[in-house]
């Protein structure tokens, strides 16, 4: 391996990027397809990579290629660094393959846009900001990589900007995200004012000896940031809306790069929270809750993106709950990350092929019997939900049940409820996801072909078709694979550390049965209500709990009360004084300088015999000084 390669997995999409969005119209026609070739050639090389990792020997599979001094500053010196190791390279296979084919796929749902150079110099940057984030030796040069992911997801969101409401989804992601942010640079402050270093090298291998207060603090600090890019309580009110961008970029955003970063940034940062119980367990705490909100929500959004939008909200919270319980969660969390990557992708592909068949259409409750007229949007978009159910053999039975057993290791009360929450979570996800799938495909056909709101649902091209295939089948045999064997758990040890088994609360035969009839309970209840009888067009009156899952439980009433409205309170404080004070003290200022300097002023008369007589008294000061000051 050299240390250009993994540069050129991030150099060549970047540089794609600019050449599309600085290349003119030219450009337009073959835009899509050297958007493509870009992110080909990083899936390509990141491959590359890959088989040479395999190559070595385990306790050799950590390569830092150190380009050039970045920051030079006294004793202070920082390089800029790419770190290639297992858990960074299964990231940059994540990011470039599945990248790769929603930007395939994205070639003809967005053949008639008029902006098309413009989408894929976005995507292209997306997927280098990511590359680079994942990549990283130090936090301070993930952190340039965590704000280009913030700057391009918001120019994606915000795509079709001439749309108001488009436009103010992009600019809440924006500005929630930079809270997050905030947290993620406090951690990095406090980790040089501790270690002396940003590196990860440096500050792992002085974890040991720095106390467990400043590795609580770093590590809450470090949470927040997390919370933020991948939309966990509180920072989770930004993810629905951020279904205003085309369906590729909802497609990238929830299953290949920006919610998966908060993941990667406590994976990576495993030894800080080894050593921050309290830290630790506020991320298992943050996952836990959101979980079970996302989940909520997802019951009864008839939106069909914004219902696998609350999907993606949840299983991020299955991912950081499995992050806060040590080694053997991390791997998890990372097993889960990866299946969730492609059977996620794969239904949000799927949703845009429905909505291409239906006139873009949204709203599941126009839907219904899609099965017929969209053979494999359906048998693509069935695996994805069979995955995401957990049923047995496909990807999420490995992944996602893998961390309910995780969660009931241990001892006391912890694993009962974190195991339990989990637990119950999975039949949520079972009903909801069922209900989406249901709604859509299967029941009464509720759309016309004739009318004021004629459709006329047909099979999408293959342009859109090949991508939703094979991400298919990876939804459907990556889990076993990566199981067999305990494959991705000894892929995974050099980074994370071997895994100590620890008892379980339950039988793990147990937990696994338990966790099997929540699912069937949930698909069951989802299939009767909405696969058999009539689902009404209107929304039908719903009880507290309904109301308030359909207001995304008040999260934005939460923010504007605790946040936004004790801001604008402030702000119009500071105008008020302003105006009352300072405005006031600035003006009679200003004055006072104006009078003096008209003083002045009177002074300078532009006659030689006053300026010699203004020299003489001078003269005359300046010795008689002297004078007194020798007497």
């Amino acid at each position: 391996m050299t240390d250009v390669l993994p540069w050129l997995v991030i150099g060549v999409p970047l540089a794609m990027s600019f050449v599309l969005l600085l290349g003119g119209r030219a450009l337009d026609r073959g835009a899509p397809w050297l958007g493509v070739l870009a992110s080909a050639a990083s899936a390509v090389l990141g491959i590359v990579l890959f088989v040479d990792l395999l190559g070595r020997p385990a306790e050799d599979r950590s390569v830092t290629s150190a380009t050039f001094e970045w920051i030079p500053a006294g004793s202070f010196q920082l390089s800029a660094g790419l770190l290639v190791d297992p858990l960074s390279i299964a990231f940059v296979l994540l990011i470039t393959v599945v990248g790769t084919l929603i930007h395939v796929y994205s070639v003809e749902y967005m053949r008639h846009d008029a902006s098309k150079r413009r989408f894929f110099a976005y995507l292209n940057l997306f997927v280098a900001a990511m590359l680079l984030l994942v990549l990283a030796d130090s936090f301070l040069l993930l952190f340039i990589g965590w704000e280009g992911v913030g700057l391009a997801s918001y120019l994606l969101i915000g795509f079709w900007n001439h749309r108001p409401d488009y436009a103010r989804a992009a600019k809440k992601a924006f500005v929630v995200n930079r809270v997050g942010d905030f947290g993620l640079a406090l951690a990095i402050m406090a980790m040089f004012a501790v270690f002396g270093t940003v590196t990860y090298s440096g500050v792992f291998g002085a974890v040991e000896g720095a106390g467990e207060g400043w590795l609580t603090v770093i590590g809450l600090l470090l949470v927040l940031g997390a919370a933020g890019k991948s939309a966990q309580f509180p920072l989770q009110s930004w993810l629905l809306d951020a279904m205003a961008g085309p369906t590729p970029v909802s497609a990238l955003i929830h299953a290949a790069t920006m919610v998966t970063a908060g993941v990667y940034l406590v994976v990576r940062s495993g030894p800080i929270f080894e050593g921050a119980p309290v830290a630790a367990l506020t991320v298992a705490i943050v996952g836990a809750i959101t979980l079970v909100m996302g989940a909520v929500i997802g019951t009864v959004k008839d939106d069909i993106k914004r219902a696998l939008a609350a999907s993606t909200m949840s299983q991020i919270g299955y991912m950081m709950l499995a992050a806060g319980l040590g080694p053997a969660g991390y791997v998890f969390a990372i097993f889960h990350l990866l299946t969730h990557g492609f059977f996620k992708a794969g239904m949000f592909l799927g949703a845009g092929s429905v909505m291409h068949g239906m006139n873009d259409q949204v709203d599941m409750r126009r839907f219904g019997r899609l099965d017929s007229v969209m053979r494999v949007t359906w048998v693509t978009f069935a695996v994805g939900w069979l995955a995401i159910l957990g049923v047995p053999p496909f990807s999420g039975f490995w992944s996602k049940d893998g961390i309910i057993e995780v969660a009931f290791e241990g001892e006391g009360v912890k694993p009962w409820i974190l195991g339990s929450v989990a637990l119950i979570g999975a039949g949520i996800t079972a009903y909801y996801m069922s209900r989406l799938f249901f709604m859509t495909f299967h029941g009464r056909r509720r759309w016309s072909t004739e009318g004021e709101h004629a459709v006329h649902p047909h099979e999408s091209p293959w342009l859109m078709t090949v991508p939703m295939i094979v991400l298919a089948v990876g939804s459907a045999g990556l889990g076993w694979y990566l199981y067999a064997g305990k494959r991705f758990e000894s892929w995974l040890e050099p980074v994370v550390g071997a895994v100590e088994p620890e008892p379980h609360v339950l039988p793990v035969p147990w937990i696994i049965g338990l966790t099997l009839v929540a699912v069937a309970v949930g698909l069951v209840i989802a299939a009767r209500n909405y696969a058999v009888q009539e689902v009404p067009v209107t929304v039908p009156p719903t009880r507290a709990l309904g109301r308030a899952a359909r207001a995304d439980l008040y999260q934005d009433d939460v923010n504007e009360v605790a946040v936004v409205a004790p801001t604008r309170a402030f702000a119009r404080g500071l105008r008020e004084v302003e105006d009352d004070y300072l405005a006031a003290g600035v003006r009679g200022l200003a004055g006072g300088l104006g009078r003096v300097g008209a003083g002045w002023g009177r002074l300078q008369t532009g006659f030689a015999r006053s300026y010699a007589l203004s020299m003489l008294g001078g003269v005359v000061l300046v010795v008689g000084a002297l004078l007194v000051v020798r007497l």
